[in-house]
């Protein structure tokens, strides 16, 4: 338990404010939330700021592929109930916005030289320990940020990691809480316990019963409501064959490409605040005071480590790494950019205060050649050839279905076959049946009912069909022959159960008034003895331990507790508690690890209170 605990309270308050960024990219979803929108494409108001249809469509589809990535081939899609996966997302996205106004409303705030430290530390945006401007735009890139939107984004996720530390690292316990957690927590009890064993065997059941139990559950027998579809599918692949690259599309493409990569600068900074406890008065002598000590020939990266008030970067002499433009403060970049090697500037103000920044290098772009790109460039510019040519079909598709009285026509518009699927229900079946959003549509009154041509349907970002009902299979009774071996089941284990139980209960009776002896075997079997048992006790059936921790102490030692518990196959176990030992005092590190749990776990409820709260005092209007 100790260790569960040790693991338990290393959680998002123990980590680094990093791991807690990367966390929430990777998990959420909830990227892509600063494209234009407008107030007629509303998902949702919270206290009248606007969540648009667009950032509701975009964390859906985020969610979606992050489920792709995740699962791989595991990934099912029938699993995905869109209604459900839109709900989520949507509150999802309500929570976001009331943690950031909550953030907004409590004062935090994050520096943007904190942001940048962030950035430059974060490992995924290094390479060889060093940060990579390349590896920084390709990354942000594939989540479809701008370095604006991102550096948007990463502030945001900051002050809500600020606002959760602040509320869920306030949680504390007492004294009293912590011994009577480990007092709970260290005891062990003795018990013993007796499999009495159900018989189906023994279990004689009439025609008669049988009969009844099938007209009494008549509802349970019924064959499923089935549908048979007929169906085309549009495929993005089969477009590939049909796109060329032109050698000027192809030299333009190389060219962006190359844009993209700047040269790189290394930088070190001594930073001195301007805040509540500085001002700019002060701030402006001790920097100037730093710069005179330089001019007397005094180390750059001594001063940093003695003066420089950025956390980041002072113990290692004001290092920033390489970084390539747009990655820090317009003031501070323009001045590293003036700078020659080894130059140091004139006091810089931004933001956070007076900065001098030294350039300890330059590393000039790798430019590839256009023949070490060609494979990649050709690809990415049929891609998106077929990717134009894949919507616009879909969309042809859908037209010609929407007009057309069966699938004939719109196949042979788009050189397509209609396949016909086997007999499925509302839960799913084979092949494309087995997606969900297939599977409503074959059940939607449009189709089933009225006979009318499903909307496009996506099955994949790669594929799109539109179906229809070719037949649709209504429930009927099954006869009692077919269903009688899983009644006459059924029955018998039910029967050899209560039979059991029946006896357990006679046997814990005659226990309890001392008709029957403690420790005299049963049927044949033995009382089988466990010595201080503890809520983790390995080789003992966990619905066996949670009742044997339920069970009330022992008058005396001779006047046990008895209770039973049913196990899978309709035997009961009787648990017999013959004692309770009480731990000794918990030492002082096992103290400091119940106090760091008990304080995370009240922390994380304190946190979940908070949120709940904002929620209930907001305005929020789903749409």
């Amino acid at each position: 338990m100790l260790q569960n605990i040790r693991d338990n309270s290393q959680g998002w308050i123990a980590k680094t404010i990093i791991g807690v960024i990367v966390a929430l990219m990777a998990l959420t979803g909830f990227d892509a939330i600063f494209q234009a929108t407008t107030h007629k494409n509303e998902a949702a108001k919270v206290n009248g700021e606007e969540i648009s249809q667009n950032e509701l469509s975009q964390a859906v589809d985020m969610q979606r592929r992050q489920l792709m990535q995740q699962l791989g081939k595991d990934f099912d899609a029938s699993l995905l109930d869109e209604k459900m996966l839109r709900e989520s997302a949507l509150k999802g996205l309500i929570d976001r916005k009331l943690l950031l106004q909550g953030a907004e409303q409590a004062k935090f705030a994050f520096s943007e030289a904190a942001l940048d430290q962030v950035i430059l530390q974060t490992p995924e945006f290094q390479v060889d320990g060093k940060f990579s401007s390349e590896r920084f735009d390709q990354v942000i890139r594939q989540l479809g940020y701008s370095r604006m939107q991102f550096r948007q984004m990463l502030a945001q996720e900051m002050l809500i990691g600020q606002l959760r530390a602040g509320v869920a690292g306030s949680g504390f316990v007492t004294d009293a809480e912590v011994l009577a957690f480990a007092r709970l927590e260290k005891q062990t009890r003795d018990f013993a316990t007796l499999n009495v064993k159900a018989d189906p065997a023994a279990v004689k059941l009439t025609d008669d019963e049988v009969k009844a139990y099938y007209d009494e559950h008549a509802k349970e027998f019924m064959t499923p409501d089935q549908v048979i579809i007929d169906y085309v599918e549009l495929k993005k692949s089969s477009f590939f064959d049909q796109v060329a690259v032109k050698d000027e599309d192809l030299q333009a493409a190389y060219q962006k490409e190359i844009a993209n990569l700047s040269e790189q600068r290394r930088a070190a900074h001594i930073l001195i605040e301007v805040n509540d406890k500085t001002t700019e008065a002060q701030a402006k002598a001790k920097i100037d005071e730093v710069q005179a000590r330089l001019a007397k020939g005094e180390k750059f990266e001594a001063l940093a480590k003695e003066f420089s008030q950025d956390p980041g970067s002072a113990n290692n002499g004001g290092d920033l790494g390489y970084a390539g433009p747009g990655v820090y403060d317009p003031a501070f970049e323009k001045a590293l950019y003036s700078l020659s090697k080894d130059q140091v500037s004139e006091p810089i103000r931004t933001d956070f205060g007076y900065h001098l920044i030294k350039l300890l290098g330059v590393e000039a772009p790798e430019v590839p050649t256009l023949a070490s790109l060609k494979d990649k460039l050709t690809r990415e510019l049929k891609a998106a050839q077929v990717e134009q040519r894949f919507v616009e079909a879909t969309k042809q598709l859908e037209d010609s279905a929407f007009e057309a009285s069966d699938l004939a026509q719109p196949a042979a518009d788009l050189k397509l076959t209609v396949h016909t699927s086997k007999p499925f229900g509302r839960e799913g079946g084979e092949g494309v049946a087995a997606n969900r959003a297939v599977v409503t549509a074959a059940f939607s009154t449009e189709v089933i009912d009225e006979g009318a041509n499903s909307t496009a349907i996506e099955l994949d970002p790669e594929t799109v069909i539109v179906l229809r009902s070719k037949e649709h299979l209504k429930p009927a009774q099954l006869p009692l022959e077919s269903v009688n071996t899983a009644i006459r089941t059924q029955l018998t284990k039910e029967h050899a159960s209560a039979a059991a139980k029946t006896k357990a209960e006679k046997l814990i009776a005659d226990l309890r008034d001392g008709k029957a002896p403690l420790d005299k075997a049963v049927d044949g079997q033995n009382w089988k003895a466990t010595e201080a048992a503890t809520r983790g006790q390995e080789g003992v059936d966990p619905a066996v331990l949670q009742a044997l921790f339920r069970m009330p102490k022992p008058a005396a030692k001779d006047k046990p507790t008895f209770t039973s518990v049913t196990l899978p196959d309709g035997s009961l176990m009787i648990v017999r508690l013959n004692g309770v030992n009480e731990a000794a005092a918990p030492t002082d590190e096992e103290k400091v690890q119940y106090r760091r749990f008990l304080a995370s776990r009240e922390g994380q409820q304190d946190f979940a209170a908070y949120r709940k709260q904002l929620e209930s005092q907001a305005d929020i209007k789903r749409f």
